[in-house]
């Protein structure tokens, strides 16, 4: 029996490295990359190396010979988990392939909002000549929740520029703050004493809009809040508040609640939001060491092996 491979990441393409490294392992390839009808398209693949869209339970069960997604990205909250693990389906995701791609696009969203670039662009394609004063990143702090894999490189980076960094996370690992100087503080610490705030967190009920009103308020005036994580951790509307009302000096959103942003989004007519089309991760060297690295998971528990970073271990309880 030759596998079948479903290939549902959006940049992706026939022939190109991933999918020569799929046939090379002797597995057949098919594209159907932002599908609406992902119920059809999944009823005879063995493998997903999967993009964004949502593999919900129902989409699952009618994948009777799924045995593993090989998830191109650090999260995978579009995954429905718990249904794949019920199925015995393993789940891989790829953590830190984009880490440097994201970290860079923190800073670019950074010295966009402390020196108005956008505004200043826009004056200037205008016919005016508008010099407005900025901030230097260097003396700011800088307030990161979440210190995993990115967070790590955007703490790097910004010590480089002479920022003074801070950090909440939960799991935080210790070794790396006594390496490098960063500062512990519990949340509502980093909130209050921020005066960029990056978010790097994962999705679940715990993160779930953890920024909102109140952490907003907590947050130092003329603040500005970066987030590249996942859009449900911010309160939009509560976001839309601070920026309306002059609390926060602006933010810079790589992510949004729902993408592509809505033409009715308070978000759109606020002129200090910069907001970006979830690109953070979207360099060509990210994306190739992301979506072969999925690859290679999938290559690996077809062949029999276990594969490397695996969400759920348990799958393999269940009974198939």
């Amino acid at each position: 029996m030759t596998y079948r491979v479903l290939i549902t990441t959006a940049y992706l393409e026939p022939d190109g490295e991933v999918d020569r490294l799929l046939l090379a392992a002797g597995f057949e390839t098919v594209f159907a990359q932002r599908s609406p009808r992902l119920r059809e398209v999944v009823s005879d693949v063995d493998a997903i190396v999967a993009g964004t869209d949502a593999f919900t339970a129902e989409v699952i069960e009618a994948a009777p010979r799924l045995k593993v997604f090989g998830r191109c990205g650090a999260g995978y909250d579009n995954i429905d988990v718990e249904a794949a693990t019920r199925r015995g389906i393993a789940v891989t995701h790829t953590p830190g392939a984009n880490r440097r791609s994201v970290a860079e696009h923190v800073l670019a969203l950074m010295l966009n909002c402390a020196r108005h670039i956008p505004r200043n662009l826009a004056s200037v394609a205008a016919g005016e000549w508008e010099q407005c004063s900025g901030r230097e990143l260097s003396g700011a702090t800088l307030g990161i929740v979440g210190l995993g894999s990115i967070g790590k490189t955007v703490a790097r980076l910004a010590m480089a520029l002479d920022m003074r960094v801070m950090a909440y996370d939960p799991f935080l690992d210790t070794e790396f703050v006594a390496d490098t100087g960063v500062e512990v503080r519990p949340l509502d610490g980093v909130l209050a004493e921020a005066d960029f705030l990056s978010l790097h967190l994962f999705l679940d009920d715990s993160t779930r809009r953890l920024i909102d009103a109140r952490a907003l308020a907590l947050m130092k005036p003329g603040a500005y809040l970066i987030n590249t994580s996942r859009g449900e951790v911010v309160d939009e509307d509560a976001l839309a508040d601070a920026l309306a009302d002059g609390h926060l000096g602006g933010a810079g959103l790589d992510v949004v609640e729902r993408e592509p942003l809505p033409a009715d989004s308070r978000l759109r007519r606020l002129g200090d939001v910069l907001v970006t089309a979830h690109i953070g991760a979207a360099t060509a060297e990210a994306r190739s060491r992301s979506s072969l690295m999925a690859a290679r998971q999938v290559i690996e528990l077809l062949q029999g092996r276990t594969p490397g970073n695996l969400v759920n271990p348990e799958y393999a309880k269940a009974v198939r």
